[in-house]
């Protein structure tokens, strides 16, 4: 399905080649009116930040001796986004390429290598105009594997760490449909990657006249599917996934040819075997489908050896479109099979014991399996669990750790399992899974000599490493815990101190006595530093300079604070740079936040965020309203509760309101915001917020909603963590649509949508339904489409001119919207 017309691409690259010049004011005044409108550029120094380049990020290299820096290219210009690209079950394929297309990717344009602890740098010297995606690097550490897109393709090249030379192993040939489009073999001499098939040949063109109609039946047989976007839709679409998906898997020598693996076939995943002997391939077959994405059509798993012969089939599954609705529902028969880390070739996979549904009335919902090579005998049982499977971290043969998990409790287990002597599994922790202030960590893991992730025990086998983020009521400080594998104790190795955020990235040496970090503050920009424990100073790795100087001095703080039934809330209150609350008085404020749900209050009050970390938006980030003048209160909490047989959305609006109420008191009680001054905003699921709290309050001057979702009818069975249907659940859906109290909304509203939303539920036509029932009911409201912009917005021109709508908007009607009284006055006349 090409989804770019002639039409609408030309217009496009008119406005991408008017938007090189910066227009003028009466320019911009006249496209805010134009229906047609044009690229806005808003006022300084938002162009400046957002033209600056990102900060690098860092790889670590197995044996923690080498680092990659990462540098991003800046935001692509929209012609890159108008390319061409099809839309084939689920995902968006440019047929230039093979790839994704450009609003789903963020190239790297440099690399930089340099020992872990700092010294010399070497820049890896890429090809002229480089776009390098998934960087990879070897089992040993000693070469880094990348995908470099042209415009015709996609090359495979491999750097050495040693000098950063880098070269070509295969010219514009990768098949990255699936995304990634190579992996590393475990001897790290060698890559398998997914090819375009030789001879493949021109795409199937599409006949002027159908073949006929296009027809779906259904047997009687419920498919409660939510809406997905990006499906299927005719028996052509059904031929150029197969045109553009098909790919041959090769073997890439680092000296050498590369070599035909199997046959070709529509290649979702493959991966070697920790041992090298075999690789593991999941294939995709007909029937297709046009009611869901393509991880649900019918699916072959099967073992083959190094040269792709057949071993062994794990799974012969039939398209998968007859699914239970609620989140914890599954296929039947093997799922999630995967290579075992920490043993050369075995198999791991669960399987339901529930037939797929969570509603079953059964003491074992998942079973989880193992399998040795060469995978003639029975499989074995690992764990039965009264839990949905989540996923394994494995660690040696009397040691794995499996995560399971529930959603209608947001109950979240961890077990001790024996993968060598498998038997009854040992609980290590049962908590709530939303439950910041409980959360244990994360195992830390190293990487093997195979080139796998395995838990990282300490020196006499007893130990391991929890990393987390040390939530608790004066925010995050993450931590390094070394826990007793025996009898689960914890001991604090160290944790993050004020005024610094920071986090582990790698523990470097097998007794935790040496640790890489993230170090930032609010002063401070992000920078990785090395840890000698106990108590050793931090020594700097790299030294990055503030990326957007100008916005040096802005403050932050975090705020708690109670709604009227007890709930604690918390937030993030920025300031502007050389705010003095004598003599600027009060100001306005932007609120932006995002509803979720929970199923106990003690969880939902739980404070989120640090009052350390470094302040500096990017993209359409909101902070940018902090260069205005204006404070703005970030992700004040909107919980809702359901607790007992009560579902959180059946309090959604009551709950909304009251948690709104909160934060405007909030606000104006600490003497910062101004009550007549106070907008509103959100994206997705908080764009919907924002419509619900002007149809419901007068808390608000004015909402900015992007991206969102307003008819809840249009999302039938089930959104966000809402698993009734709306058969099941008619009055709810109805009254948590804002699209159903449209004629209540008398604030003004600023509605701003990608042009081609992948997400689902938020169907630009969300957006444009819901701005024609404000227009017809007399409403201020404007409707800004942004050209070729998915769910999030990539492109420069369209960054820019969504941050220009968004001030343009506050300084209207929140800055400058004058007395609440005045303003209701001027708008019952007209003006």
């Amino acid at each position: 399905m090409l989804l770019v017309s002639p039409r609408v691409r030309a217009a496009a690259l008119a406005l991408a080649v008017a938007a090189t010049a910066t227009p003028s004011a009466a320019q911009q005044q006249a496209a805010a009116r134009s229906p047609g409108g044009g690229w806005l550029v808003p006022p300084a120094p938002i162009p400046q930040i957002v033209d600056a380049p990102p900060t690098p990020t860092l790889m670590v290299a197995p044996g923690e001796r080498t680092v990659a820096l990462l540098g991003r290219a800046s935001l692509p210009p929209v012609r890159e986004l108008a390319e061409p690209w099809l839309s084939l079950a689920g995902y968006r394929v440019n047929p230039r390429t093979n790839g994704w297309n450009a609003a789903r990717m963020s190239f790297v344009n440099a690399i930089t290598l340099q020992a872990v602890d700092g010294g010399a740098r070497r820049e890896v010297r890429l090809p002229a105009g480089a776009r390098v995606a998934y960087p990879r690097w070897s089992p040993n550490g000693q070469q880094l594997a990348f995908a470099n897109f042209t415009d015709t393709g996609i090359e495979l090249w491999v750097a050495d760490a040693r000098t950063g030379a880098a070269r070509r192993l295969l010219p514009a040939v990768l098949n990255a449909a699936f995304g990634s489009p190579f992996r590393w073999a475990p001897d790290g001499q060698s890559l398998l990657a997914l090819r375009v098939p030789a001879g493949r040949g021109p795409a199937p063109e599409k006949g002027r006249v159908p073949d006929g109609p296009v027809i779906q039946e259904n047997s009687g047989r419920a498919a409660p599917l939510r809406t997905q976007q990006d499906l299927l839709a005719s028996p052509h679409d059904e031929r150029l996934f197969d045109h553009y998906f098909t790919a041959q898997m090769v073997r890439v020598p680092l000296a050498g040819a590369a070599v035909n693996v199997g046959r070709p076939a529509v290649i979702r995943d493959f991966d070697p075997s920790p041992d090298g002997r075999y690789i593991l391939v999941t294939r995709l077959k007909r029937p297709y489908s046009y009611l869901v994405e393509a991880e649900r059509f019918p699916t072959e798993i099967e073992v083959a050896d190094a040269r792709g012969t057949p071993v062994k089939r794990i799974v012969d599954r039939p398209l998968a479109e007859n699914l239970p609705a609620a989140f914890d529902a599954v296929v039947t028969g093997p799922r999630q099979v995967q290579w075992r880390s920490d043993a050369p070739a075995t198999l791991a996979w669960a399987e339901a014991q529930d037939g797929g549904d969570p509603n079953a009335k059964v003491a074992v919902h998942d079973r989880v399996y193992l399998q040795d090579a060469p995978f003639t005998a029975a499989p074995r049982r690992l764990a039965d669990l009264d839990q949905r499977y989540g996923d394994v971290e494995w660690g040696r043969g009397d040691f794995a750790l499996v995560t399971t998990r529930w959603f209608n409790t947001r109950r979240q287990k961890r077990l001790v399992v024996r993968p060598d002597a498998p038997g009854e599994p040992r609980l290590l922790s049962d908590r709530g899974a939303q439950d910041r202030y409980g959360d244990p960590g994360t195992p830390v893991t190293t990487t093997n000599a195979r080139g796998r992730q395995v838990i990282l025990f300490t020196p006499d086998g007893g130990g391991m490493y929890l990393a987390g983020l040390g939530a608790s009521q004066r925010g995050d400080y993450p931590f390094l815990d070394r826990m007793s594998i025996a009898g689960g104790k914890s001991t604090r190795l160290w944790q993050a101190e004020d005024p610094y955020y920071e986090t582990v990235v790698e523990v470097l040496s097998p007794d935790g006595s040496r640790i890489l970090t993230r170090r930032e503050s609010q002063r401070e920009p992000p920078n990785y530093f090395i840890r000698t424990l106990p108590g050793g100073q931090a020594v700097a790795v790299t030294r990055f300079a503030d990326p957007a100087p100008q916005l040096a001095g802005i403050t932050r703080q975090l705020v708690t604070y109670r709604r009227a039934d007890g709930v604690q809330l918390s937030g993030t209150l920025y300031l502007p740079a050389g705010y003095d609350p004598r003599r600027d008085g009060r100001l306005p404020v932007l609120m932006w936040a995002y509803p979720t749900e929970f199923r106990d209050a003690s969880t939902a009050g739980q404070v989120q965020g640090s009052p350390n970390r470094f302040s500096r938006p990017s993209g359409i980030s909101h902070l940018f309203l902090l260069t205005q003048g204006y404070a703005v209160f970030d992700n004040p909490t909107m919980p809702i509760v359901g607790e007992g047989d009560r579902e959180p959305n059946d309090s959604y609006v009551e709950q909304l309101v009251a948690s709104a109420q909160a934060a405007v008191d909030k606000v104006v009680e600490m003497g910062v915001g101004d009550r007549d001054r106070i907008g509103v905003g959100g994206h997705s699921y908080g764009a919907f917020m924002t419509a619900n709290l002007l149809a419901h309050s007068d808390l608000f001057r004015a909402g900015i909603a992007r991206s969102g979702a307003y008819n809840r009818t249009l999302t039938p069975f089930g959104f966000q963590s809402e698993q009734r249907t709306y058969w099941q659940a008619t009055e709810i859906y109805t009254k948590m649509s804002p699209f159903t109290y449209a004629n209540r909304i008398n604030e003004p509203i600023l509605l701003i949508h990608g042009e081609m939303d992948d997400n689902s539920g938020t169907f630009p036509v969300q957006s444009e339904r819901m701005y024609a029932a404000l227009k017809g009911n007399g409403a201020t409201a404007r409707y800004v489409v942004l050209p070729y912009e998915a769910h999030a917005y990539r492109a420069r021109e369209n960054t820019l001119h969504t941050l220009a709508e968004m001030v343009r908007w506050m300084d209207r009607y929140v800055k400058n919207a004058g007395a609440r009284q005045a303003q209701r006055t001027a708008t019952t006349t007209g003006n």
